[in-house]
């Protein structure tokens, strides 16, 4: 079984490279290992129908762990166990009385994410004892609703910035993720362990984060339902920050239904955090959404543009398409708004400006022993430490020490200019202009090979405009190439996420496009 944490001595004693990919192993050994995994609403409803407990279930996910992360395929998806995780789960069992939907139900979390009995590294070495005692909100409200945090996911370090060069899924503390469905293809990032450990079966659900692309895309290729919620709707407050004005977290699970159960928890404001002041007036039951009619008579844009990278990809959307026309949606074709490269240029200059000075405020409420109280400090440690730059470098890192204060004009124009090109010209007026409730594209090609020596190959992607303008978007399964999961992106204007989530929950339901990881040590 996994260590339950491990200490910057026992990490970084001599400062040995963090180990690489282990070699792939034929695939006959995981035969057994490859199982339908319960939903999270199904999980929920064994606890409440007592035909299984809390604690059992807790100790199925723990031996799956076991059996398919630490050893078998070894993924690499899960970094660390909650010490607690098992007496938490029979204190639910002892109520007698249900906390709330998700009573006994395992939850992971993205390393990212504050909690009482687990540090929070971010996949950096630097943070490796960095326990801070203390749940997000996020957290908190999960607990409140009777979940079980069984531990922490693996994440491409620092959420995918610190390099411009970077494998995706790749960390200090975690070593590389595996894409469950075939082992030598890259799970994306950032939220790569949480996307693999869901599509494999180790956990009821799991939460991501997202500043561009970190729920999508890894929702996408590990073949689940990802939801990157409008920003504010779910509180960031103890969250390790890249950008105030992108951040959310978001659920990750196997069906519609469960992410919107997730989100459902999770949404609401937050004193702490100023974004998410409206949450309150604009959060809703998620569940009360999931309409298999959801599609009839729906006026849907189709945002073709952002298709034509790959010919499997191009065929399975167009398939797609199809069966939204057949459930009684009227699809649009769409022109691409301009501005994208400008939209882009914007919003670099505002990450690497918000990263700054978010790190800097993260990292001055960390306990003393967390020794990189700085960005300048942590570009030291990694200096320092051949297991952190021994596949890329901290390129952005250093972009970001040299980035404008938030009140630079460079900042606040590129601030303004990016909310205007994705926001107010972007999505608003495409759905305005042609009356639409939502556009619809690929979320992304499949996943590519994974190489630490060249770093990532994405293969187009969906999902940046509503990530920029702080909109949300859900992926849900749109079908396989050679094994390969794709996604289908539907995504909107700003707190549309109840509209979306019926859109993707009547589209999954009339195809039924999920498949089950295989282990399958390369493509075909």
């Amino acid at each position: 079984m996994r260590k339950l944490f491990v200490s910057v001595a026992a990490i970084c004693a001599a400062c040995q490279p963090a180990e690489a990919p282990k070699e792939t192993v034929a695939t006959e050994g995981f035969a057994g290992l490859v199982v339908e995994p319960k939903t999270a609403v199904q999980v929920a409803a064994d606890i409440a129908g007592k035909t299984a407990s809390a604690e059992a279930v807790t100790q199925a996910y723990l031996d799956r762990i076991a059996a398919v992360d630490d050893a078998g395929p070894m993924l690499n998806a899960v970094l660390a166990i909650n010490p607690k995780a098992l007496e938490d789960a029979r204190a639910l069992d002892a109520m007698g009385a249900s906390k709330g939907p998700l009573h006994g139900v395992p939850i992971l979390l993205k390393d990212n994410i504050d909690t009482l009995d687990m540090p929070t590294t971010a996949g950096s070495l630097a943070l490796a004892d960095n326990m801070t005692g203390r749940d997000s909100p996020l957290v908190a409200r999960l607990r409140a609703a009777g979940a079980v945090i069984l531990g922490k996911t693996n994440l491409s370090e620092w959420a995918n910035f610190r390099s411009t060069s970077s494998t995706s899924g790749w960390s200090g503390v975690g070593g590389q993720t595996r894409n469950p469905h075939v082992l030598d293809r890259n799970p994306c990032g950032s939220s790569s362990g949480s996307g693999s450990a869901v599509a494999a079966g180790l956990a009821a659900g799991a939460i991501g984060t997202e500043t561009d692309g970190s729920v999508i895309c890894p929702s996408s290729v590990s073949g689940i339902v990802g939801i990157k919620p409008t920003v504010g709707l779910v509180p960031r407050t103890h969250i390790v920050p890249i950008s105030s004005t992108q951040d959310t977290a978001g659920p990750m699970a196997l069906t519609v239904a469960d992410a919107a159960l997730l989100l459902t928890v999770m949404a609401g404001s937050d004193p702490s955090d100023p974004a998410s002041a409206e949450a309150d007036a604009k959060k809703s039951d998620y569940s009360k959404a999931l309409d298999a009619n959801a599609l009839q008579g729906k006026r849907i844009g189709v945002a073709r543009y952002l298709a034509g990278y790959h010919k499997g990809t191009d065929a399975a959307f167009e398939k797609a398409l199809a069966e939204l026309k057949a459930a009684g949606a009227e699809l649009v074709e769409l022109k691409e708004p301009a501005g994208k490269d400008e939209m882009g240029a914007a919003e670099f200059t505002i990450l690497l400006a918000e990263f700054k000075a978010g790190l800097n405020g993260y990292l001055a409420t960390t306990p003393a022993a967390v020794k990189a109280r700085t960005l300048d400090d942590l570009m030291k440690f990694n200096a320092e430490s051949p297991a952190e730059l021994e596949y890329f470098d901290q390129s952005i890192f250093e972009l970001a020490a040299k980035a404008p204060a938030l009140t630079d004009k460079a900042y606040l124009d590129a601030k303004a200019t990016a909310a205007r090109l994705a926001g107010k010209d972007g999505i608003d007026k495409l759905v305005a202009e042609n009356n639409v409730v939502a556009i619809v594209a690929p979320s992304g090609g499949p996943a590519w090979t994974t190489d630490l020596v060249t770093g990532d190959h994405f293969l187009g992607a969906s999902y940046s405009m509503a990530a920029v303008a702080g909109y949300p978007s859900i992926t849900v399964p749109m079908g396989n190439v050679r094994d390969l999961p794709l996604g289908l992106c539907f995504f909107g204007p700003k707190w549309s996420e109840a509209s979306l989530i019926g859109l993707a929950y009547a589209y999954e339901q009339r195809t039924k496009a999920r498949t089950t990881p295989k282990f399958l040590p390369h493509s075909p």
